[in-house]
């Protein structure tokens, strides 16, 4: 017995595990196989050159003659730069996000301000009622959007049934159903970190605001607001980075105009069978992504070196 116990405390004592090292070793192999790895490959793909072929892209390095030959192509990257549709691609990814990430704050913080000063009961009703959503699969909600935004569906018949309009409205395939759908996909994201932060706040600071007089606008400014800072960037980010890389919404609710990064990387994978000039597009990606993570971790590390 003894001799068995000994056996499975060998790996403890070989490795150095604690329970803490244990708890994170499973979830961090896993990102680093399905996600480093794979990442890793395409930054590989994104300097080879395009060949006719399976795969359909050179390999870096090749060994002939005892030498290590290594070709790195860096044309894509410089294509992306000179190229206008490729930068304005960018913009409008960008910018559609953005757009979508001010939309989704300016609907989500009153429902999680409502929500966060509800009654408990009522709260978890209204809770449920965010994260409902999600039991759903999202691609039957986008394709639910089709049938309210196009020029026969749910909303111009009701528009024009009440008598506000006597043509149907150009929404489907527009700017503007991208718009709703992203805002109307995403809102949940930026609602339940808001909500987080809101519900945990000490009501005791704004009673005695009210107590010394302050008003209740200049009390949600000078209290609720920098308290609820750091929901607001987090629930921001979990908006704008997915955001930036959609490709689902606007492939089904935009206009052929509505061009996204992700469109782009599909059209370059499967329509051009281009791998490493869509490798280039999905690593500059990354890489602008990377400016808004660096920022909030900028803030985060600031703020709690004012802590302390």
């Amino acid at each position: 017995m003894k001799a068995f116990k000994s056996l499975l405390e060998w790996p403890v004592r070989r490795f150095n595990l604690t329970g803490a090292t244990a708890v994170v070793a499973g979830p961090f192999t896993w990102l680093v196989l399905f996600f480093l790895v794979p990442f890793v490959l395409v930054v590989k793909i994104s300097f080879a050159e395009l060949q006719l072929g399976i795969p359909p892209y050179t390999e870096l390095a090749s060994y002939t003659d005892g030498v290590v030959h290594v070709a790195l192509n860096l044309s894509h990257y410089a294509f992306l730069f000179t190229d206008s549709l490729y930068f304005a691609t960018y913009v409008n990814s960008v910018w559609v996000a953005a757009m979508t990430t001010l939309l989704c704050l300016l609907i989500g913080y009153p429902m999680a301000y409502y929500i966060a000063r509800s009654n408990p009961a009522t709260r978890n009703l209204l809770m449920m009622g965010v994260m409902l959503p999600f039991w759903t699969s999202f691609l039957i909600r986008v394709y639910a959007w089709i049938g309210i935004l196009k020029n026969n569906g749910l909303l111009n018949n009701f528009l024009m049934w009440i008598g506000l309009t006597h043509t149907p409205i150009e929404l489907y395939r527009t700017n503007y159903a991208v718009y709703i759908g992203m805002v109307y996909s995403y809102l949940p994201f930026l609602v339940m970190p808001l909500y987080a932060h809101l519900v945990k706040m000490d009501l005791r600071l704004l009673e005695a605001a009210y107590d010394l007089g302050a008003k209740p606008w200049k009390a949600f400014v000078r209290i609720t607001l920098p308290l609820s800072k750091n929901g607001i960037i987090a629930g921001c980010l979990l908006v704008f980075i997915p955001a930036v890389g959609e490709y689902v919404i606007p492939e089904l609710l935009g206009g052929a105009n509505t061009l996204m990064i992700g469109r782009v990387m599909w059209n370059e994978f499967f329509n051009n069978a281009d791998w490493p000039m869509a490798s280039a597009v999905t690593c500059a990606m990354v890489l602008l992504l990377l400016v808004p993570m660096a920022m909030f971790q900028h803030f985060q590390a600031k703020e709690q070196g004012g802590r302390r």
